[in-house]
């Protein structure tokens, strides 16, 4: 047995780096004064930008985009995106 007591649970160290990043959630306008959010602060190293923006956009319903690491949704989703990110187990400015 090792020294990591947490070795055996399945997805702990995911859960950990998901709590360890600082994510903030912002809305910008675009062309036409379009509503886009921006939720900034993924470390691609530790989660898969990827899957989470596409499980925010389909739990948002709405389409966007994944760049680096931010994650881009279409229209005004700021509060829910919080409350969905924070379910997910990401630690959100507020």
């Amino acid at each position: 047995m090792g020294d990591d007591i947490f070795e055996n649970i399945p997805g702990a160290e995911e859960d950990l780096a998901r709590a360890e990043q600082q994510l903030s959630v912002r809305i910008e306008k675009r062309t036409y004064d379009k509503p886009v959010t921006i939720v900034e602060g993924f470390d691609p190293d530790a989660v898969d930008v990827q899957e989470i923006g596409t499980r925010l956009k389909k739990k948002l319903g709405a389409g966007g985009t994944v760049k680096d690491t931010a994650v881009e949704v279409q229209g005004d989703h700021e509060e829910r995106a919080k409350v969905l990110l924070r379910e997910m187990g990401f630690n959100v400015e507020d």
